[in-house]
């Protein structure tokens, strides 16, 4: 238990950090579903779903390649000056070839729609952007700006990571997020502009934290670009593209697919007053729904990755790894319960100073599909568990190929059946995909690195609490005898989590001892 309490407490740093960072930006969620149509809203969907693909490209797995190389101190400066040039000259050369490749790129993100809104027009489902000279050719080269500032941070925010400086990567991201947010809100409530102030917002604080960033890590850059470090580097970190890209199409496909779901296929689903642009701006929001378990997943991943590595060569690593996989489902348990029983309660939070509730009520049609989300979520999680054994083993390419796997079941998935059930069937191929992913990795780390997890008991939390959670959504979505029904069932499935954490710690208590 030793070992699992450095592991727990970066991951209460990085947990904390990014509770307050995703509650700060989470405040945005609320913000555009108030001052956005879910027209405009889905656009703003579509474009952070071009930049999450086109990031894969613009970093191409120098981080987990920095990790990799620089955990040998005596050579940290060189590897780090040697990875860092390396990404500024691939980002350049990738913002060059995106301009060129513009005019193809920006109508596939929904950037060909843009028109200006003069005064005393009536905004459309179209007319998005508020009253400054912006055009979607501009926010195309913003999206780039941001694309090549975030590629930047990567390294320096690895290495902080690495040398465990929690608290100052803590600040630093919880920073970015505060001045994002705070430029959001003048921008859109001040200004008077329209969705174009997201980007600019996040351009700013992008551009700040690689300023901070390049202080904490100044005395890095004494090191030389060195030949040796780039090709492994290179070598190391080529095979996270097809597994980025992979992801990036796990994550992002299903908003496009959405989005290009044919008009009779909304009107048999949704009703004939919608749009597709209008069900993606719904679907997006719901998403956003989805941000515990993915808080969960995301805190769990920034600590465990350094965490594995460093125990890798302990003689008891393989028996960490197995605690610390029911220890993630026991927590990812907790987050599921809460929030699959209580969304629909959830999302009718008034937020006082937007006279408002957390959704607008014109996104609640959505709320059925976030419990599979979360789900879906809860299996990426494993994903990240089992990858362990590829990691430690440099076999990478076992990742490109699940992930590629993953991308394949999106793909197929979406196309057939998003127009048939819309956005239930991007949920349903979403958690199919994480789900087939998480057991080709379980299946191919038992080969190179066997871990002794407990699947049973972990697969029985699991269904427990998606019992637990379909359970509770037949008492109803009021506030009154169903939230109290609900709030019965949701004690009694903490006290039984307890339970399964006391068992953990009590089976592991002989082992201390000797």
């Amino acid at each position: 238990m030793g070992k699992l309490r450095e592991l727990f407490s970066d991951t209460l740093v990085y947990g904390v950090s990014s509770i307050a960072a995703r509650f700060i930006n989470y405040l945005l969620v609320p913000f555009y579903t108030k001052f956005f149509d879910p027209a405009a809203y889905g656009i703003i969907g579509l474009i952070f779903g071009g930049i999450v693909f086109l990031n894969v490209l613009f970093t191409f797995g120098m981080e987990s390649s920095y990790l990799r190389y620089a955990a040998n101190r005596e050579r940290s400066n060189d590897v780090f000056t040697s990875i860092q040039v390396t990404v500024f000259g691939g980002a350049s050369l990738l913002v060059l070839v995106s301009w060129l490749f513009m005019p193809v790129l920006a109508p596939l993100l929904g950037l060909d729609a843009f028109v200006s809104v003069q005064p005393g027009d009536v905004a459309g489902p179209t007319a998005v952007l508020g009253m400054h000279p912006f055009t979607g050719e501009s926010l195309f080269y913003l999206m780039l700006a941001i694309l090549w500032l975030d590629a930047l941070t990567v390294v320096p925010f690895a290495e902080l990571r690495l040398v465990r400086k929690t608290l100052t990567y803590a600040l630093i991201r919880l920073g970015n997020v505060i001045v994002n947010v705070s430029l959001n809100l003048y921008l859109v409530m001040g200004a008077g502009w329209g969705i174009e102030a997201v980007l600019v917002s996040n351009a700013i604080a992008s551009f700040l934290t690689v300023l901070v960033l390049g202080w904490f890590t100044s005395d890095l850059y004494r090191g030389g670009w060195k030949r040796e470090h780039f090709r492994r580097a290179l070598l190391f970190g080529i095979p996270y593209i097809p597994a980025g890209l992979s992801h990036a199409v796990n994550e992002v496909l299903s908003r496009f697919a959405v989005n290009n779901m044919p008009q009779e296929s909304v009107d048999r689903l949704y009703g004939p007053h919608y749009t597709a642009d209008d069900i993606t701006g719904i679907f997006n929001a719901c998403i956003k729904l989805s941000v515990f378990m993915l808080l969960v997943v995301q805190m769990f991943r920034m600590a465990w990755l350094p965490f594995f590595m460093r125990q890798s060569g302990s003689d008891d690593a393989q028996k960490t790894f197995a605690e610390v996989f029911t220890w993630f489902n026991i927590g990812a348990a907790a987050v599921f319960i809460t929030v699959g029983l209580f969304v629909e309660q959830i999302v009718q939070i008034r937020i006082p100073l937007l006279d408002g509730t957390l959704i607008d009520a014109r996104y609640w049609m959505g709320l059925y599909i976030v419990p599979w989300l979360l789900m879906a979520y809860w299996f990426q999680g494993w994903f990240l568990n089992f990858m362990a054994g590829v990691f430690i083993k440099e076999k990478m390419w076992y990742v490109s190929g699940i992930t590629m796997i993953g991308a394949l079941i999106t793909l197929v998935g979406n196309f057939l059946l998003v127009p048939e059930y819309g956005m239930q069937g991007a949920v349903w191929v979403k958690l199919f995909c994480f789900l087939t992913m998480a057991v080709l990795m379980y299946l191919l780390t038992q080969h190179v690195y066997p871990v002794p997890y407990r699947m049973p008991k972990n697969a029985m939390i699991l269904l427990l609490s998606g019992a637990v959670v379909a359970v509770g959504h037949g008492f109803g979505t009021d506030f009154f005898e169903p939230f109290f029904a609900k709030m019965v069932l949701f004690v009694l499935s903490l006290i039984l989590l307890a339970f399964i954490g006391m068992t953990e710690v009590q089976k592991n208590k002989p082992t201390e001892r000797r």
